[in-house]
């Protein structure tokens, strides 16, 4: 067992034994010097000395229990620390598979943004392209040839229409409905004033929007007028002709503040119709020429009832022929019937052998009166 030399209870302890042996020291001398009448402190010395004894037992018990107390604090402290870093190990594993899953959800979502990002950049672009295409007029032209193609094409059959037809006086139509007479063949024209539409939209003031309003007055009576001149001909096509704005926008700000305009179209013979509205304008000309078409092949109907009368007389006709020989063929069964019967009966007789007794004859069934043949 090691001392702690450092503790002050033992150098207390130590101290005192040491200023214990100084005056024992002390004491020795003065007896010898005292001789006998000293013999009394000499007893007191020696108790002196054994309660020395007794104290340094002490002491080492002191010393022995705080060096087990040592040892327990070591013990507990080492598996307090052993538990501390096994939590430790734990939870930064823990930590770290959280960590991973984490940064995989981030790195997903990263790749959706940048999948995203990729989308409106290409959405973007097509924006951007749509914009080139409505700014400039020939491309315009051939948007709105290209919408009215779709729309013409989806709500008519094929041979009900033809594009980029050429009428007698040279001009080319965007697109010429075959219509029966009345009304006759309609010219569909898909041009449309987008710049001064555009100039009304971007105007400031009320000043600036009447001129721009006035501007695309202008400009939509210019279109009607040109239109009336160009593919309304007589004898040719029919009295009127469609102008199609391939825009929703356009058509409502005109019916909405220009019903003059309209109006003027009225008048002109020119009807001014938007997507939704044409949809259902072909789809009323789909009707006129379907009635058309069935008017045209009446006689043909009325031909092929009178055919189709004749041939259910004809199987009904039949019908009866055939219920006659079911009837012809029931009858000859039963006859087949009472014949193996007879047949049966004298075979019976044969094989007993009886002869002397006459067998009731069996009445023989009349024939049937023959059924014409159908």
């Amino acid at each position: 067992m090691s001392l702690d030399w450092s503790d002050p209870l033992l150098l207390g302890l130590i101290g005192g034994v040491v200023l214990v042996v100084v005056l024992l020291l002390a004491v020795l001398g003065a007896a010898r010097r005292a001789g006998r009448a000293a013999e009394p402190l000499a007893a007191q010395v020696v108790a002196l000395a054994q309660g020395q004894q007794q104290l340094v037992g002490g002491l080492t018990q002191v010393a022995n229990a705080q060096a087990q107390a040592q040892t327990k604090l070591l013990q507990t402290m080492e598996k307090r620390l052993e538990e501390v870093s096994t939590r430790m190990a734990t939870s930064l594993t823990g930590s770290a598979t959280r960590t991973a899953h984490s940064l995989g959800e981030l790195q997903q979502r990263l790749e959706a943004i940048d999948k995203a990002q990729t989308k409106i950049e290409k959405l973007s672009g097509e924006v951007l392209t749509l914009q080139d295409i409505l700014s400039n007029k020939q491309t315009r032209g051939a948007f709105g040839e290209f919408q009215l193609q779709e729309i013409v094409s989806h709500a008519l059959p094929p041979d009900a229409y033809t594009f980029q037809y050429t009428l007698s006086n040279g001009r080319r139509a965007d697109c010429l409905i075959h219509l029966p007479l009345p009304p006759g063949p309609i010219v569909i024209d898909s041009k449309f004033p987008l710049e001064a539409y555009e100039a009304l939209r971007a105007a400031k003031g009320e000043r600036a929007k009447l001129e721009a309003g006035r501007a695309l007055k202008a400009a939509v009576l210019t279109h009607v007028k040109h239109i009336a001149e160009r593919y309304i001909i007589e004898g040719e096509t029919a009295e009127s002709a469609l102008m199609f704005l391939p825009s929703e926008a356009v058509y409502a700000e005109l019916h909405a503040n220009f019903a003059d305009v309209v109006r003027a179209g009225f008048e002109a013979r020119v009807w001014i119709v938007s997507p939704t509205t044409a949809m259902a304008t072909l789809n009323t000309m789909r009707a006129v020429m379907k009635d058309a078409r069935m008017r045209g092949q009446a006689h043909k109907i009325r031909r092929e009832m009178g055919l189709l009368t004749k041939d259910v007389a004809r199987l009904l006709e039949r019908v009866g022929n055939l219920d006659r020989h079911f009837e012809q063929a029931h009858e000859d069964i039963r006859k087949i019937k009472v014949s193996a019967e007879k047949a049966g009966n004298r075979a019976e007789r044969l094989e007993v052998f009886e002869f002397d007794e006459e067998p009731e004859a069996v009445a023989e069934p009349r024939p049937a009166a023959a059924l014409p043949e159908g």
